[in-house]
């Protein structure tokens, strides 16, 4: 599955937000007497919070996304007492199932359902989400977008007209040994697992996103496979103004990343070896700091949607994928609708605990140049 851009522009999202006609309050009252177990060891925080990990405005916006193509084709959902699920009802069952992680069984007990109907109900929603809610997800395309998270990015360590940071993460499978068609998934540390590699903004915001290939598959060659290096060579990414750094010394637009990336004109990553120069160390120090956002926004992620969090059991591998970008996708409605809730959630870098550092010993001579430019002026050091 190649990344994915939006088709609409971020500032209409306030045209589309709207209450759900079943009011989220009345609904709510009634919802919470069927999950009272789910309620009964919430402490500090709102009781609806607790159970979605989301303010009350977010759950009516996504209702409002999915509502029309629901309603169009209502799946004759019903609890196990024989109560018709209403769009509401829906949306809830979804968002704790992709929220909570926690398995069919547990989510149909809580909220008085047949496993199956969790199921269907979680999947429907998916596939809804894919198609509404793509403009959540897109890279900026204006000058002022551009602008904003260059100066941002700068803001952090000093790093000039700077675009993304990009990261890859594994979603883990538990996948039967002893089928042979499942050994395509076991990556270098041994585990069944997918890749996740995302570009994000500084606020967390993933802007390109490629998944659905074995785990095994090093960062340097999802990123060979990607439609955004694709569309970099052809001139059609990081292609906007040039900055001037000093008489004579421009840069261009690129991103950051770690040492698992090649070294190209559009891709600066750290300097490599022990006894560097202490402007080189100086531009590490830098550059690692800047970078850090994509290891939160992905720790942010999975802490948040932990279905793709732990090690899921048996997943269909062609699904999962779609799962994976539904949860991005959701990750970014709550950044955008600036939904307080994600404020009290601790920031975490820890997103592929037990993974070692790839290293990629690929490089491109401009890749040297943009980077030594950067490392020049970060220490004051460039002629001028």
């Amino acid at each position: 599955m190649g990344p994915v851009r939006g088709y609409k522009k971020r500032r209409k999202i306030e045209k589309r937000e709207e209450t759900s006609e079943e009011g989220s309050v009345d609904w709510w009252d009634e919802f919470s007497k069927r999950i009272g177990g789910l309620l009964s060891s919430t402490k500090g925080m709102d009781k609806f919070e607790s159970v979605f990990k989301i303010s009350r405005k977010t759950f009516n916006y996504i209702c409002s996304l999915v509502k029309e193509d629901m309603m169009a084709k209502p799946g004759n959902f019903v609890f196990t007492n024989g109560q018709p699920m209403s769009l509401n009802d829906q949306v809830a069952v979804a968002l704790r199932r992709l929220s909570s992680g926690d398995s069919l069984l547990t989510i149909g007990d809580a909220f008085g359902l047949n496993h199956s109907t969790v199921s269907q109900v979680t999947w429907r929603f998916v596939e809804i989400m894919e198609e509404r809610a793509l403009h959540h997800l897109q890279w900026p395309s204006t000058e002022p977008e551009i602008t904003g998270i260059t100066s941002k990015f700068e803001k952090i360590r000093g790093l000039p007209n700077c675009c993304g940071a990009i990261d890859t993460t594994h979603i883990m499978m538990c996948l039967a040994s002893a089928d042979s068609s499942n050994h395509v998934w076991l990556d270098r540390e041994n585990h069944h697992s997918m890749i996740l590699q995302a570009i994000v903004d500084p606020d967390m915001r993933f802007r390109d996103i490629v998944t659905g290939w074995p785990g095994k598959m090093k960062d340097s060659s999802v990123l060979q496979s990607s439609n955004f290096l694709k569309l970099c060579e052809k001139g059609q990414r990081l292609n906007g103004k040039k900055i001037e750094l000093a008489e004579g010394s421009e840069i261009n637009e690129y991103i950051i990343g770690d040492s698992g990336y090649p070294l190209l004109p559009w891709l600066v990553t750290p300097y490599q070896g022990k006894e560097l120069s202490e402007s080189k160390a100086e531009f590490n120090r830098r550059h690692f700091a800047t970078r850090m956002v994509a290891q939160r926004a992905l720790a942010r992620l999975k802490e948040m949607w932990k279905v793709i969090q732990g090690v899921m059991w048996r997943p269909d591998k062609n699904r999962l994928p779609r799962i994976i970008l539904v949860c991005c996708l959701l990750h970014n409605i709550v950044i955008d609708l600036e939904d307080e809730v994600q404020d009290e959630m601790p920031l975490s870098h820890h997103h592929d605990l037990g993974y070692r550092q790839q290293i990629s010993e690929l490089f491109d001579n401009n890749g040297s140049i943009l980077r030594d430019k950067l490392s020049l002026y970060l220490s004051g050091r460039l002629p001028p």
